[in-house]
């Protein structure tokens, strides 16, 4: 890696770790980036899911004041997660890397779709909690099955899978959006580490690419957790989808 992939890799980590906090589809902007330097799809995918796992730890963090009073919830959708993400990291090394060549460009188009209806998720989201008017403690059971499959797909490979996060637990629990948001972070970063310890012991590892990330998803995170409110989401969602299409169009000509 030339020096210069080194510095765009630490930029592209940062805005990773930031929007992962903020939206969770960070991989759409490493993943491609990885790409783009050569590094072949797999090994691209599990070195960039250890390099993001310090930013998510970050993001949950620094949400830490709004996750006061749902540690219950909290660890409950953790299991679901922990199961869910190993499932899919074990499907990423057990099924054939032709397969992942073909899946994944399918996976970053679903990622960019639901992006970009974010907004119409929001708005769903909102009012059906104003019809509800209640704040709920349980956990559903379809909201904890659809956790642990949105662990699946986290686990294999992850690009919006906030945003599956907070569709599910928005529809399906009544909380403050930014309550539920610091529980998305919580979970997205078991899904993460999961897979990490399965990655580490049985895939290849770039780590210096995973370094790269780390260091600077840790940073994006930090900072998007402190000020991420005044970020305009458009413009997020403008960047995540062109760079996501772009990472489609290569893929799909490769």
């Amino acid at each position: 890696m030339t020096p210069v992939e080194a510095v765009a890799l630490l930029f592209a980590g940062a805005a990773a770790g930031g929007i992962n906090t903020l939206v969770g589809s960070g991989t759409l902007i490493t993943f491609p980036t990885l790409l783009a330097f050569g590094v072949p799809p797999v090994t691209a995918n599990v070195s960039n899911n250890i390099g993001l796992l310090p930013g998510s730890l970050a993001g949950a963090w620094g949400y830490r004041r709004e996750l006061v009073g749902q540690r219950t919830r909290a660890i409950r959708l953790a299991v679901a997660s922990v199961i869910g993400g190993t499932t899919g990291a074990v499907l990423l090394l057990v099924l054939p890397s032709s397969a992942f060549d073909t899946i994944v460009p399918f996976l970053v188009l679903l990622g960019v779709v639901l992006v970009l209806a974010q907004p119409a998720i929001s708005r769903r989201v909102a009012a059906r909690r104003a019809e509800r008017g209640v704040v709920g403690t349980g956990v559903p059971v379809w909201v904890w099955i659809s956790t642990a499959a949105a662990g699946v797909y986290g686990g294999y490979f992850g690009a919006a899978q906030g945003v599956i996060l907070m569709g599910v637990l928005g529809i399906g629990i009544v909380e403050d959006l930014q309550r539920l948001n610091a529980v998305k972070n919580v979970l997205a970063s078991v899904v993460n580490g999961v897979a990490a310890v399965v990655f580490v012991f049985v895939a290849h590892v770039d780590w210096p690419i995973a370094g790269i990330i780390a260091l600077g998803s840790v940073v994006g995170g930090t900072l998007a957790a402190r000020f991420g409110r005044r970020l305009p989401a458009v413009a997020l969602r403008g960047l995540i989808a062109v760079v996501g299409l772009v990472a489609v169009t290569a893929l799909l000509v490769t």
